[in-house]
């Protein structure tokens, strides 16, 4: 009874959107549609149920654990409804409607009743700062705040800003401990972990997650990041002023194409605190 979702979902575009461009989103684009959820808001409710591209999504986040994921709400072939009912481990349990049984926010996973062992689908998702999501996606529609939970909604930011100083919210400014940040990226069933700190030095990373090639970047607002998969171990990039080059070639951050119709493939990629991702990533290198 904490936590309810929006009793009226209001999405509008750039135009008439009010919330501030500065605040984080967790954004989604599916058959041409773009849709960006607040983290603000999200924060609060822990999960809103939407359609992107004619597609159900749940779009949903866990404050503790600084994880925001998006899933299809489908269950045996069929939509289906969920309601927050705890935290395992620190992160955020929903309970389906027709089962019963718990799934974690984290991964998508059920992992009591009827249903355990069972996987929610996950749907490709982006964490960026709204003025940088519009930029690259100008016809997005913009979530908006709910009037019923005005006064529920973070306004300070220093949860997004990780200047909260709450025990469970709050975040260590150092690296690699438990309330530290770290960008966890997924190659295949292969999993790893940035240190934020360090992205935040360098700003673009060259690596490989066992034999993917990978490359990780970071935005000039210090907010927007992204990780693709580079086409072959040999290829580096130079970034400048949020535009990736690599030879003749230049792309936007988020991997696709100016001068080329060739972009980058993405990789799944989160911001979240550090006892989370080891927690849920056990065999994660880093």
């Amino acid at each position: 009874h904490m936590f309810y979702q929006p009793n009226k979902l209001l999405l509008v575009n750039a135009a008439k959107n009010k919330v501030d461009s500065h605040r984080l989103v967790i954004g989604v684009v599916n058959n041409g549609e773009a849709k960006a959820y607040p983290v603000r808001f999200l924060g609060y409710h822990h999960q809103v149920q939407d359609t992107v591209g004619g597609k159900p999504v749940l779009v949903t986040y866990c404050t503790v654990c600084r994880t925001g994921r998006v899933f299809e709400p489908v269950v045996n072939g069929k939509p289906e409804k969920f309601r927050l009912v705890g935290m395992d481990h620190f992160n955020a349990m929903f309970e389906d409607e027709t089962t019963k049984s718990w799934w974690r926010q984290v991964n998508g996973e059920a992992i009591t009743g009827k249903l355990k062992g069972q996987q929610l689908p996950e749907f490709f998702s982006t964490q960026t700062s709204l003025a940088k999501w519009l930029e690259l996606n100008p016809g997005s529609l913009v979530m908006q705040a709910d009037s019923g939970f005005i006064n529920s909604y973070d306004s300070t930011g220093n949860y997004e800003s990780g200047k909260s100083k709450s025990n469970l919210t709050g975040t260590d400014s150092l690296s690699w401990n438990d309330k530290s940040w770290v960008i966890g990226v997924k190659a295949g069933r292969e999993r790893k972990a940035y240190d934020w700190n360090q992205l935040k030095k360098e700003r673009i990373i060259h690596d490989r997650i066992e034999t993917t090639p990978l490359l990780l970047v970071l935005a000039t607002d210090d907010k927007s990041f992204f990780a693709f998969e580079r086409p072959t171990e040999n290829t580096l990039f130079i970034l400048r002023n949020d535009t990736l080059s690599s030879g003749e070639h230049r792309y936007r951050i988020d991997g696709k194409g100016i001068d080329t119709l060739f972009s980058l493939k993405p990789l799944p990629a989160y911001q979240e605190f550090w006892h989370s991702w080891k927690t849920f990533n056990p065999g994660t290198k880093k």
